[in-house]
C-alpha cells in the first residue's frame, strides 16, 4: 500500500511540476497587471542536441534511467524517494543537488522499448526543466535526441536560466563520449 502511496504522490508531483511554468505565469500576470504594472514572461528556452551511441537501441535506452544512468555519468547521485531500493521504473521520484539547492524529479515517461524518455524537475522558486530524450535505432548504433526545456520561475533566476541553456546547447559531445566510453568498456567486459 505503501507503494501505491509513493507513486501517487510522484505523478501528483510530476502533473504539478509540468504546470508550474504556466500556473505561475498566470499568478504572475494577474497580480502585475492588477497592481496596474506590465506583465512579463519569465525566460523559457528550448535547447536540443544529438549523437550517436555506438551500441543496439536495447543497450543503450536503459542507460538512460536515472539508476542506470550513474554507470556512465560521473558525479550523477539521485537519492531516490520512490522506489526504494532505486530501480528505473516510470514514475520514479528522486532529489539531486543542484549546488546548494535541491530538486525535485519526477520520471513523466519511461518507455525503454520504443526509446522514450522523459523527466521533470523542479528548483522551487527557481525553475522548471523537463528533459526529452528520443532514442533511434540504426542498426547497430542508436541515434540518440535530448532537448532541454527549461523555464525561469522568478526574476532572480532569469540569468540562470539563460546560463544553463548555454550550456544545454553544447552537452552533446559530452554525453556522447561518456555513453560510448561506457559502452566501449561494457563490451570488454
Amino acid at each position: 500500500m505503501k507503494g501505491v502511496w509513493l507513486f501517487v504522490l510522484g505523478a501528483f508531483c510530476g502533473a504539478v511540476a509540468m504546470a508550474a511554468p504556466r500556473i505561475a505565469g498566470h499568478l504572475h500576470g494577474a497580480l502585475h497587471g492588477a497592481l496596474g504594472r506590465p506583465a512579463t514572461d519569465r525566460v523559457r528556452t528550448v535547447e536540443k542536441f544529438s549523437f550517436t551511441a555506438k551500441a543496439p537501441m536495447k543497450k543503450v535506452a536503459p542507460l538512460f534511467g536515472a539508476d542506470k544512468e550513474r554507470v556512465w555519468s560521473p558525479g550523477w547521485k539521485p537519492q531516490f524517494v520512490h522506489p526504494v531500493p532505486a530501480s528505473d521504473q516510470a514514475g520514479m521520484v528522486f532529489t539531486v543537488a543542484h549546488d546548494h539547492l535541491q530538486a525535485v524529479w519526477v520520471n513523466t515517461e519511461l518507455d525503454l522499448e520504443n526509446g522514450r524518455v522523459q523527466y521533470v524537475y523542479v528548483i522551487p522558486d527557481a525553475l522548471v526543466t523537463m528533459i526529452t530524450l528520443q532514442l533511434t535505432p540504426e542498426g547497430e548504433q542508436t541515434q540518440v535526441e535530448v532537448e532541454y526545456e527549461r523555464t525561469s520561475l522568478s526574476a532572480q533566476a532569469d540569468a540562470h536560466v539563460r546560463h544553463l541553456a548555454d550550456g544545454d546547447r553544447q552537452s552533446g559531445p559530452e554525453w556522447e563520449q561518456q555513453v560510448n566510453a561506457y559502452l566501449a568498456g561494457a563490451t570488454n567486459r
